[in-house]
Formats: C-alpha cells, sequence, structure tokens
C-alpha cells in the first residue's frame, strides 16, 4: 500500500511540475506574442511571480529526493532567464542617500490618483497636502504624474498647478487634459513639471472605445539640461476599468465560489481588450521613443507587468530603474496583488542610473518612484 501511495504521489508532483514549467514558458512567450491575439496567455503573466515561486520549490523538492527531475525546472528558469531578471531585483544592499549625488538629474514618477481629492469626506481629510510635501521633501528636477487634477473652480478643488509652480518652484510644466467633469469643474490626465527650460513638447492622444474610456496620453517635453537635451516621456497606458463589482467577481474567483466562472466572462472581457489597446499604445510608444534625436526618459503607469508584451515593447533595449538599483519584485500598486509592479521609470543605455528608491506611501493606490540619474557626457 504505502509503494503504491509513493508511486501515486510521485506521479502527482511530476505532472503538477511539468505544468508549472509549461506556464512558465507560455509567459516567456509573452514578450514577444501579441497580446490582443493571445490574451489568454498574457493573463497568465500576473501569476508569473507565483509560477517561479513553484518552480524554485519543485527544484528544492527534487533536489531533496535527489531525482533527476530537478533538471526539469532549472532548465525552464535558465532558458527563460530574461523573464525572471525583468521580474526581480537583485540589487540587497541597494540604498538611497537623500541628498542627490552631484550633477545627477532627480526624476519622479508617481500615479497621484487625482491627488485623492476626491474624499474630502476622510477622517483627517484628503492626502493632497502629504503628497505634496512629499514631492517637496523629494525635491525631484523632473516630476511625472498621471491622473493629475487641476481645479478650475477653486471654491470646490484647490488649483495644484499654480501651487506646485509657485511653493515647489516648479516653473516650467506640460500638462495633456486627457478627461473632463461634465460640469468642468476640473480637469485631469498625465503632466511633467521641471525645473530645467523646456524647448519642446508634443502631445498624443490614444484611441479607444468610449464605454472603456481611452488612457491618458503619451507627452513629451525637450527639456535643456545645463545646456544638454534630453527628451522626457510620460504615459499612462489603458487600465482594465474594473469596478466594484469586478472586484467582487475576482473575490469570488480566489474563494472558488459557485458561478464564479460565469460571473468571470465580464472581467475576462475586459482583460482582452485592456491587453489588446495596451500593446497598440506599447508599440506608439516605442516608434516615439525610438525616433527621438535626444537621450529619452520614459516614466509612467503602464497598467502592466514587467513580464508582459507592453513592458518588453516600451523599454526595447532601455535601463529600467528598478533593476538597475532595486531589490526584490518592486510593488508599485497598493491594490490586487501584493506582485503587481506597473510604474516605470526606463532610461536610454547612455544614461547611468545612480540610486533608485520606491516609497510606500498609501496616499494613493500607487507608490511613488524616484531615480537619480547620470546624463552621458556632453558631445
Amino acid at each position: 500500500m504505502t509503494r503504491i501511495l509513493r508511486k501515486v504521489s510521485k506521479k502527482f508532483f511530476i505532472v503538477a511540475n511539468i505544468a508549472a514549467v509549461a506556464a512558465f514558458l507560455a509567459v516567456c512567450c509573452t514578450s514577444f506574442l501579441s497580446p490582443g491575439r493571445y490574451w489568454y496567455i498574457a493573463v497568465l503573466g500576473v501569476a508569473f511571480p507565483f509560477i517561479v515561486l513553484s518552480l524554485l520549490l519543485f527544484i528544492f523538492f527534487w533536489w531533496f529526493f535527489k531525482s533527476r527531475w530537478v533538471f526539469l525546472s532549472l532548465a525552464a528558469i535558465i532558458l527563460g532567464w530574461w523573464q525572471v531578471h525583468a521580474l526581480f531585483g537583485f540589487h540587497l544592499f541597494s540604498s538611497f542617500k537623500q541628498e542627490k549625488p552631484a550633477g545627477a538629474l532627480r526624476v519622479m514618477q508617481w500615479n497621484v490618483s487625482r491627488l485623492d481629492q476626491m474624499n474630502p469626506k476622510r477622517p483627517g481629510g484628503t492626502f493632497r497636502q502629504p503628497i505634496l510635501d512629499f514631492i517637496k521633501k523629494m525635491n525631484p528636477d523632473v516630476l511625472c504624474m498621471e491622473e493629475f487634477l487641476e481645479s478650475n473652480n477653486p471654491r470646490e478643488f484647490d488649483e495644484n498647478i499654480p501651487y506646485i509652480t509657485r511653493v515647489l518652484q516648479y516653473p516650467y510644466h506640460f500638462f495633456a487634459r486627457d478627461h473632463r467633469r461634465w460640469d468642468g469643474v476640473y480637469e485631469h490626465g498625465v503632466i511633467i513639471f521641471s525645473k530645467y527650460p523646456i524647448a519642446d513638447t508634443l502631445r498624443l492622444r490614444y484611441s479607444g472605445p468610449d464605454s472603456l474610456k481611452a488612457a491618458e496620453s503619451l507627452i513629451h517635453t525637450d527639456i535643456d539640461v545645463n545646456g544638454q537635451r534630453i527628451r522626457v516621456f510620460a504615459t499612462h497606458l489603458q487600465s482594465l476599468r474594473f469596478d466594484g463589482n469586478d472586484y467582487s467577481v475576482i473575490g469570488s474567483i480566489a474563494k472558488a465560489e459557485n458561478n464564479a466562472v460565469n460571473k468571470s466572462k465580464g472581467v475576462l472581457k475586459k482583460f482582452r481588450l485592456g491587453y489588446y489597446l495596451r500593446s497598440k499604445q506599447a508599440e506608439l510608444v516605442r516608434r516615439e521613443k525610438d525616433e527621438s534625436p535626444y537621450p529619452t526618459i520614459v516614466c509612467g503607469d503602464f497598467n502592466d507587468v514587467p513580464n508582459s508584451f507592453t513592458y518588453f515593447k516600451v523599454k526595447g533595449g532601455d535601463n529600467d530603474a528598478f533593476l538597475k538599483s532595486g531589490f526584490g519584485i518592486g510593488r508599485s500598486f497598493a491594490s490586487l496583488s501584493p506582485t503587481l509592479r506597473i510604474d516605470f521609470i526606463l532610461t536610454a543605455p547612455k544614461i547611468e542610473v545612480l540610486q533608485f528608491k520606491k516609497t510606500k506611501l498609501y496616499y494613493s493606490d500607487h507608490y511613488p518612484l524616484v531615480a537619480d540619474l547620470k546624463l552621458p557626457d556632453k558631445q
């Protein structure tokens, strides 16, 4: 009986290991497969950290029993190492010094969720002022924000651009007013503030169905940094537009409740459309980046993980500031899974990443990212 049980158990673990390897290799393909067509594979990318963890557990399991099956997971990880490397930062002893290194350019990326000004009834008030205070503390030279709100009626909502311009001392900015409240009281979109002169700007609108609402724009600013010009992009790619009901469905799926599969159809439809739209937007960002005559910095909320077509398409051969100077998975989104890194600072290969910091602040549903960069020597 014991022998039969052992034989059945071994077969179970072998099948489970093969399934995990198949899922791992499928995710590895997402970097070059169109998510519009293979969206069901792209969805696996969200679970990629857990898939990698399962392979590591299988390696230790088979190694403990001295089985040759250990080489299956090991070979898969080696084969898909570029995906593992995109997921995990290996700089265990990295630190961030508040004082900016001499000659460095400090860049901040933050989806500020309309500066929390939609929550005036929260006990203690909104997080608007703490957000602005943190920006002042970090004192970036270039500040990129998504879901940035500007009031057209100071009696209802505080104005933000005048405050940042005057109090935080950012004399230059470029704002894409992507969405407006029906009565014009406020507008929100993506914005770039700079302490250095902005020489030129461009805004490109993303297209998308009205039912899902188009993402915010892709914008860029050509910034003159002490006589050296760089091009800074900021963008907010298509979100899944989940509402309270969608999150409830996800919860029922996690709990394996009855009718969870039927309820999930609407959620999967949003996944499919979101992946398709982001892939098209990513191609646009990449094209604009490649055509830049100046070294580039791309900041944004990509709404997609590092193991996605979106990430690899936009990144190309650029530096990922987190991977260059961070440790761990680098979660940047406070909701849903603890593994979601969907906000990025990417730099041209000629731009060196000196240090990087992600700060866990719950003023927004995204965490702020800060990177100190060394620009290439003047030609």
